[in-house]
C-alpha cells in the first residue's frame, strides 16, 4: 500500500531473476532456479535507514591504505620493467600525480599466477623498491585459474591436497583460460582458501603491498567437454556467449565441508567472492599493515576483505553514467572501495570523454585509467594538452584530507560514502528522482557533465550551497541559491558544492603522490565552523573513530 518502507535482501548464490513489473500492474517476481534462498526483509523510517541496518548486519568495510586513493594508471598491454617505467617517468616529467601502477597478465610467466616472467622483469624485487622510492606501487593482476603444469609447485600442492573442483566424473575440472588449460579452486572450502591467500607470499615476498583479482566468475574461454567456439570478445578476448557457459558452470563441481557436491552453477554467484575473502585473508597474515585490492567479480559480504571495479567497460559515454549510476548502489552493498575502469576499457577514448570521466574519478575512491590491448594508448600525457589532465588530477591530491576522511569515517560507522541526492535530502521529491548528481560524504555533492559536447549542465541545488569551482590552480568559491541552475564547465575544471553549514579539508598544495602529501596541512573551503578529520598513518590496521580531530575554521 505504500506506507511500509522496507527492503529485500535475496541472498543465493544460484541464478535469480527479477522481473520488474513486466505486466504494467505492479507486480515484481523473484524466481531462484536452486533451493536453499535466505530472504531478509528489514523494515525502517527511510530507504536510507534500511540501507545503514543492511550495512550493520553485513560488517565494516575493508580499509585500504592511503596510497590506494592516489591516481593509478594501468593497460593491458605492458609488456617490460622498461615500458611501465617510461610510463611512470612521463608522468612525473609531466608533473601529473601518481600513485601507483597496475601490472596486467603479461607480467607472468607465460600467464601463470604467481610467477614473474624473468626477461621482461628481471630482478623484480629491486624494481619494486626501486619505484617505492619514487612515490609508486606495482599492482599485480592474479587470475582464478591455476595452469596444469606438474613442476609448478602451486599446481602440485593443489593436485596433492585435492584442492581444484572437479568434473562429472570426479576427476579435476579442466577449463581454458589465459594459461591455457586451468584448474579451478575450491574456494567454497575453508582450507582452500587458507592455501591460496598464501600463495600470495610470492608476491608480498617481492615487496608488493596491491593486488586485483580478475577472470573470478570464473571466466572460461573453453572446457575438456566443449571446444571454444566463440569469437574472441574484442574488447578482452574473453568469449561473448554468457548463455554458452551455462553449461560449463554445470560441468564443474565444489565439495562442501560435509563432502557433499554441488555444481558451479548452484553456487556461482559467490565464487569470486570467496576468492576475495581468501586473498583478503592472506594478505592479513602476511601483511602488519593495510594494503590494496579490488576484485572484478564479488558477492555481499566480500566488501569485508576487497574492493571491487565495475569490470571491463567501453569508452563511451553511456559507460560514463553507468558509472555514476553504480557507485551509490555498491555503497549500498558495503562496497565502499570500488570505481570504474576511467575513460573505459574498450574503445577508443576521446579526449573530451576521457577529461570529463576523470572529472568524476575524482570523487570515487578508486580512480584508475584502466585500456585494453589493441585499443589507443590512453595515458594521459598521450592527448593534446596534457596540462588539462593535470589541472584534473590535482584536484584529487588537494582533495584526499577530505576523501580520506570521509571515506575513513563512512567505513569505521559501517556508513556509505558515496549516496543518492534522496539520502542527504528525505522528503524533498525533487531530489529522490535526481540520479546523476551525488553526494560525496557528509559535505560534497556533485553533478558532473556526462553527456558529450556538452558546454555544462543542469544541476538542482536542495538548499543554499557553496559552489567551488577549481581550474589547476586554485578553488574559487561563490554562494549559490537553492534551485536549479544552469553552469558552464570547460573540459580543464571541475565544478562541485558544498553543502549548508559544511568545511571541505583540502591540502594547501598538490604533490606527485600521496607520499608527498601532508594531510593534516589544510584550508577550509564552506560555510561551516567546524570539521571533523580522520587522519592516520595511512598504513596502520589500528584504525578507530578516536583518530578524529576537529578542526575548526577561522571567523
Amino acid at each position: 500500500d505504500g506506507d511500509r518502507t522496507f527492503g529485500a535482501f535475496f541472498d543465493t548464490p544460484a541464478r535469480v531473476a527479477f522481473d520488474m513489473d513486466s505486466a504494467g500492474d505492479g507486480t515484481i517476481t523473484v524466481s531462484c532456479e536452486a533451493p536453499g534462498l535466505c530472504l531478509y526483509l528489514i523494515d525502517g523510517t527511510d530507504a536510507y535507514n534500511v540501507v545503514k541496518q543492511f550495512l550493520g548486519i553485513i560488517g565494516p568495510s575493508f580499509l585500504p591504505p592511503l596510497w590506494a586513493f592516489g591516481y593509478g594508471q594501468s593497460r593491458w598491454g605492458y609488456k617490460s620493467d622498461k615500458e611501465i617505467r617510461r610510463v611512470a617517468d612521463k608522468h612525473r616529467a609531466l608533473g601529473i600525480p601518481l600513485d601507483y601502477l597496475c601490472m596486467d597478465i603479461d607480467y607472468m610467466d607465460r600467464y601463470i599466477d604467481f610467477t614473474v616472467n624473468g626477461h621482461r622483469f628481471p630482478a623484480m624485487t629491486q624494481y619494486v623498491e626501486d619505484m617505492k622510492t619514487k612515490g609508486l606501487h606495482l599492482v599485480p593482476i592474479v587470475d582464478a585459474g591455476i595452469k596444469i603444469e606438474p613442476g609448478n609447485p602451486v599446481y602440485d600442492e593443489g593436485i596433492q591436497k585435492g584442492y581444484f573442483c572437479t568434473n562429472r566424473e570426479g576427476e579435476n575440472f579442466q577449463a581454458e583460460v589465459w594459461p591455457g588449460m586451468t584448474h579451478f579452486p575450491d574456494f567454497l572450502r575453508a582450507e582452500v582458501r587458507e592455501w591460496f591467500g598464501e600463495q600470495y607470499k610470492f608476491y608480498t615476498d617481492l615487496g608488493l603491498d596491491g593486488f586485483w583479482n580478475d577472470m573470478n566468475e570464473p571466466a572460461i574461454f573453453s572446457t575438456e567437454y566443449r571446444a571454444k567456439t566463440a569469437k574472441p570478445d574484442a574488447e578482452r578476448g574473453d568469449p561473448v556467449q554468457p548463455e554458452r557457459h551455462i553449461a560449463d558452470f554445470k560441468d564443474f563441481f565444489h565439495r562442501l565441508e560435509d563432502g557433499t557436491r554441488v555444481s558451479n552453477y548452484e553456487v556461482h554467484n559467490i565464487y569470486g567472492g570467496l576468492m576475495t575473502r581468501a586473498s583478503g585473508e592472506g594478505l592479513d597474515r602476511l601483511l602488519d599493515r593495510r594494503y590494496l585490492l579490488f576484485s572484478r567479480s564479488s558477492y555481499i559480504g566480500a566488501h569485508r576483505y576487497g574492493g571491487i571495479w565495475t569490470g571491463d567497460n567501453a569508452s563511451t559515454w553511456h559507460m560514463l553514467r553507468q558509472n555514476v549510476y553504480h557507485m551509490p548502489s555498491l555503497n549500498m552493498c558495503g562496497f565502499l572501495f570500488s570505481g570504474a575502469d576511467t575513460g573505459g576499457f574498450g574503445g577508443n577514448a576521446g579526449r573530451e570523454l576521457l577529461l570529463r570521466w576523470l572529472a568524476v574519478s575524482v570523487f570515487t575512491p578508486l580512480m584508475r585509467n584502466h585500456s585494453a590491448l589493441g585499443t589507443r594508448r590512453q595515458e594521459c600525457y598521450r592527448y593534446q594538452n596534457p596540462e588539462d589532465f593535470k589541472a584534473v588530477i590535482s584536484l584529487r591530491y588537494r582533495l584526499l584530507p577530505y576523501l580520506y576522511s570521509e571515506f575513513m569515517k563512512a567505513a569505521l560507522r559501517q556508513d556509505m560514502f558515496i549516496l543518492p541526492m534522496a539520502f542527504g535530502f528525505l522528503g524533498d521529491e525533487t531530489a529522490r528522482r535526481i540520479e546523476d548528481q551525488l553526494l560525496v560524504g557528509e559535505s560534497i555533492m556533485i553533478a558532473p557533465v556526462l553527456e558529450k559536447g556538452a558546454l555544462g549542465r543542469k544541476v538542482y541545488l536542495p538548499e543554499p550551497m557553496t559552489e567551488v569551482r577549481w581550474d589547476g590552480e586554485e578553488f574559487r568559491c561563490t554562494g549559490a541559491d537553492a534551485g536549479t541552475r544552469e553552469i558552464t564547465v570547460p573540459l580543464n575544471e571541475v565544478v562541485f558544492y558544498i553543502r549548508k553549514d559544511c568545511l571541505v579539508p583540502v591540502a594547501k598544495t598538490t604533490a606527485a603522490s600521496t607520499a608527498e602529501l601532508d594531510l593534516s596541512d589544510v584550508e577550509l573551503l564552506g560555510t561551516g565552523t567546524a570539521y571533523r578529520q580522520y587522519l592516520d598513518d595511512g598504513y596502520t590496521k589500528d584504525c578507530s573513530l578516536e583518530r578524529c580531530t576537529v578542526l575548526q575554521k577561522e571567523p
